[in-house]
């Protein structure tokens, strides 16, 4: 289901979508930043990737995206999709949220950051998980 969501947003923009999974954390946006730059995610030619982390049995995440987006974007350009993230997460639907909040990222990013024809997919777009 997220992997599928990935790779269809992925067909509307050429910004780069990932999902980590972890089990826990103090501090999600700290630790998503850091998952973040051990993934390469900072080494996309358009500075366009996103993160969304997810520490399950600490109940937080994160939405972290690259400079090119951060420098473009309204300042609460993330919020929408947090909020959504944490409804679902409120109800146990876990998966749907956090695919649902891949989907939305693609839309919102498109108009920023479009797919081009020729687009290279630059990160995997399977699941990574805490090792």
């Amino acid at each position: 289901m997220i992997v599928s969501a990935i790779k269809e947003a992925e067909t509307n923009t050429s910004g780069e979508i990932r999902v980590h999974i972890d089990d826990t954390c103090e501090d999600a946006y700290k630790k998503a930043v850091e998952v973040f730059y051990a993934l390469g995610m900072d080494k996309t030619a358009a500075k366009n990737g996103v993160l969304i982390y997810v520490a399950c049995t600490s109940k937080v995440f994160a939405i972290v995206g690259d400079k090119g987006i951060n420098d473009i974007v309204p300042e609460n350009f993330w919020q929408d999709i947090s909020a959504h993230i944490h409804e679902c997460f409120s109800t146990g639907r876990f998966a749907e949220g956090i695919a649902d909040a891949v989907r939305m990222t693609g839309e919102k990013l498109k108009y920023y950051f479009p797919y081009q024809s020729g687009d290279v997919n630059e990160q995997p777009d399977e699941i990574s998980y805490r090792k």
